[in-house]
């Protein structure tokens, strides 16, 4: 059995201003994830005040997971990993909190604790296959840390390798705020190499520390695991390898998020990676922002775009999601 884990959190990183698109600006960004969630498990809002779209109305990527979730159907779980909102979707904890800024000196205090708990569900979960996915607006930036506390090359030349949910990535600034993380937290670039908790818990976020440790987890446990998304899950990737798991692990991301950053850092992870267009170029709708660099990924939806392929049904993926907005809109349009 395949099932779909959406891991959801946010992080006091996603206010800076321009770092994020994850949301119409950045009181409603708190919301995204939890609104994520309910569109992944029930196709519609519970909760969460509006449905989470671009500040140009570019609609979640949750919207495309639901649409696949439709028509291939799978099994799902939503780890609450630090939300900020409250969810009308049915979550399990691990003892993350929301992480604070980055640049804070110690902005991710439970990260070290959910990374225990998280490998524990991992290691029992009884699939044969997970798809794990995040949500958390800001999530790139933090990532970048990561990616330079463990000392990866490929995150050291200004943070090329990490994507954005914005049509222009705004690396200079995500350099700038790493910069100030490093300096606040004492910690310097490569110095959490093989202590990955320690890299999460300075200049990370609750997610992507409990991304690694269920992933870690289900391969100790022999469940084959596929990372559903971006530049983040190649950051919970090198988190998994520092944490000294090599088993085979599987990136599945989207030809947005390839056109926009280098993921060949997966093949120094031994991570094979599946790239899957979903088709959204040349509509004539809001989805055709995702073609013009909008978006991207997130909410599991590279991994759910590879189920759709498996069982032949990625062609109808892009009127599917379209369907799943327009019944949405009317009741909680933005």
């Amino acid at each position: 059995m395949t099932r779909l884990v959406l891991v959801a959190g946010t992080t006091g990183t996603a206010r800076i201003d321009g770092i994020s698109a994850a949301g119409a600006d950045a009181d409603l960004r708190a919301h995204t994830p939890s609104a994520d969630a309910e569109l992944i498990e029930y196709g519609h809002l519970v909760r969460a005040p509006v449905v989470p779209v671009s500040p140009t109305g570019c609609p979640t990527p949750a919207a495309v997971t639901r649409a696949v979730r439709e028509r291939v159907g799978f099994e799902t779980l939503v780890v609450d990993a630090g939300l900020a909102k409250p969810t009308g979707a049915p979550t399990v904890g691990v003892g993350a909190k929301p992480g604070r800024d980055v640049r804070e000196a110690d902005p991710v205090p439970t990260a070290p604790g959910a990374w225990v708990a998280a490998r524990k569900l991992g290691r029992n979960l009884p699939d044969d296959e997970l798809v794990v996915g995040e949500t958390i607006p800001g999530g790139t930036t933090t990532a970048l840390g990561v990616l330079r506390a463990l000392g990866v090359d490929a995150a050291s030349e200004g943070g090329a390798v990490v994507s954005s949910s914005l049509p222009e990535n705004p690396l200079a600034l995500k350099t700038e705020v790493i910069e100030a993380a490093f300096e606040a937290s004492d910690l310097e670039p490569g110095e959490a190499a093989y202590r990955p908790e320690l890299a999460v818990r300075f200049v990370g976020d609750p997610v992507l520390a409990v991304v690694a440790g269920l992933t870690a987890g289900a391969l100790e446990s022999g469940t084959d695991v596929i990372l559903g998304g971006g530049t983040q899950l190649l950051a919970a990737a090198a988190l998994v390898r520092h944490a000294g798991v090599a088993d085979p692990l599987t990136l599945a991301s989207t030809s947005y998020v390839a056109a926009d950053a280098d993921l060949s850092l997966a093949a120094d992870l031994d991570c094979e990676t599946v790239v899957t267009d979903p088709g959204f170029g040349g509509r004539d709708d809001a989805l055709a922002r995702y073609a013009d660099g909008e978006a991207k990924e997130g909410a599991g939806m590279g991994g759910a775009l590879l189920l759709a392929e498996r069982t032949g049904a990625l062609d109808t993926v892009a009127d599917g999601t379209l369907e799943v907005v327009e019944r949405i809109s009317p009741r909680h349009g933005p």
